[in-house]
Formats: C-alpha cells, structure tokens, sequence
C-alpha cells in the first residue's frame, strides 16, 4: 500500500502557475517533460518555512505507547468514536471493532507515525458526522466487501505524505507541493484538512466500483489522481475550494 505514483509534471514543455500563486509571492513555476525531468526549485516565505517545519517535526513522531500524550490520544480517538461505550484498555480486542489489525492498534501507527492518529483524531472531532457515517458503514446497500476503516486511515496519511513530497528539501521539487504550501500559509490545518478530503473520497471510488480489499491499493492510487486534480484547478486556493471538500459534514 506504500507504492507511490509518478510525481505529476505537466505535458506541455513549459507551464506556469496561475498569477494568484506569483501574487502572493512565489516565483513562476516551469515543468518539464517526465524524459527530462528536472527539479523545481522555489523560495518559500518564512511563514511557509516555518509551518513546514512544523508539519515535519509531526511526521517524524513516531507512536510510542509509553508516553503518556500518546495513550491519552488514542483514548480520546476511542471516545471520539464510540461515545458513551467504555474502553476497557489500550491493547483489547476492542479495537478492531475500528478496524485495526490486532488488539494493539500502536503496532498499526509504524507506517506513518503519530500523525496518523492525529488525523484520525481530527477527522472525528471536525467532521463527526462523516466519520462516523465511514467509521459505522451507513446507508451503504449492496456493498459486498468493506474496508478496515483505521488501517486504510494510516495508508491514507503516508499516502498524502508521500504525495506531497514533504519528506523532500526544504524547497519544493513539484507543483502539488507547492500549491500545498500555499495553502499551508493559509492554514495551518491545511494537511489535516486535506486527509480528511481524501478519506471520503476514497470511501467515495471505493462504493463506485464495488472494490474488494485486494484492490485497496488502486483505490488508493485513484484517489491521490483524483486531489491532485482538484488541487491543480485554478480556482482552488484553499483546501475548503477543493470540489470533494462539499462531501464532508
């Protein structure tokens, strides 16, 4: 589930971003051809800088069910998720009710860290009704096969990461990424937001062509086509502006 796509270079020898992108400071961006592919330096305003480097830190967390900020993370996941039932402990078969692998869901954070609880823990609290219509399977007739919601929830978080190149330079090599800082200068939440478009969007191909789990893998794919598209209109300055943004309630 960690295979990542091409990056995306435009077809046309040259193209430039939109003027809003040079309005606010950034310098035309060029592609060129994937034959001759060659890196995409720009400079970064100090805000984008520092909220880079924010967002990175975060991905270097790893989950460490030692600390107690993590358990009490994961414990307000649970909460978020079924409120009103007790947790009778970290490591339950519990769990898998959510759709983690074992009893332990620490074991599940190893691909994308700490952040991917973050993530989920975001989704819940800011969007309750979508996660849950996801989290509980609702209003979904004829659906054969179904997803584990967590786990593809962590896939979901490396998928975003590796998309967004931020494991990369402090410069950005690609035009998805820079949009993104773009609108990371914006706000903040920006990464958390966009996981959370991403996840319905995946729900949402996943119903479309009646996926079974062994195609969770070109789901996934097909849903990174589907933001890099939207995020490449020219329209869509901020997460909110992204067409899919309108399936979250």
């Amino acid at each position: 589930m960690r295979n990542s796509s091409d990056w995306l270079y435009a077809d046309d020898a040259a193209t430039c971003g939109s003027p809003y992108w040079i309005g606010k400071g950034l310098t035309c961006v060029c592609f060129k051809p994937k034959g001759n592919c060659q890196p995409i330096c720009i400079n970064l305003t100090p805000l984008q800088e520092e909220r880079l480097r924010r967002l990175k830190r975060r991905m270097k967390v790893y989950f460490d069910a030692s600390k107690l900020d993590h358990q009490d993370a994961l414990r307000a996941l649970w909460s978020a998720s079924f409120p009103g039932h007790e947790l009778k402990g970290l490591i339950s078969d519990q769990w898998k009710e959510m759709g983690w692998q074992g009893r332990d869901p620490s074991t599940d954070f190893r691909g994308a860290g700490f952040i991917s609880l973050e993530n989920l823990l975001f989704f819940a609290k800011t969007f309750s009704t979508s996660f849950q219509n996801l989290l509980m399977k609702q209003g979904r007739k004829g659906v054969v096969f179904e997803y584990p919601f967590a786990v593809a929830g962590v896939n979901i978080t490396f998928m975003i990461m590796q998309m967004l190149d931020l494991d990369a330079a402090t410069k950005p090599r690609t035009f998805i990424r820079t949009v993104f800082l773009q609108m990371l200068s914006e706000n903040e939440w920006a990464f958390d937001l966009l996981y959370c478009v991403a996840f319905v969007v995946m729900d949402k191909q996943w119903l479309e062509t009646n996926a079974t789990y062994m195609q969770f893998n070109d789901i996934l794919k097909s849903t990174r086509v589907q933001l890099e598209k939207e995020l490449m209109i020219d329209d869509v300055l901020r997460i909110e502006d992204m067409p899919s943004y309108r399936l979250l309630s």
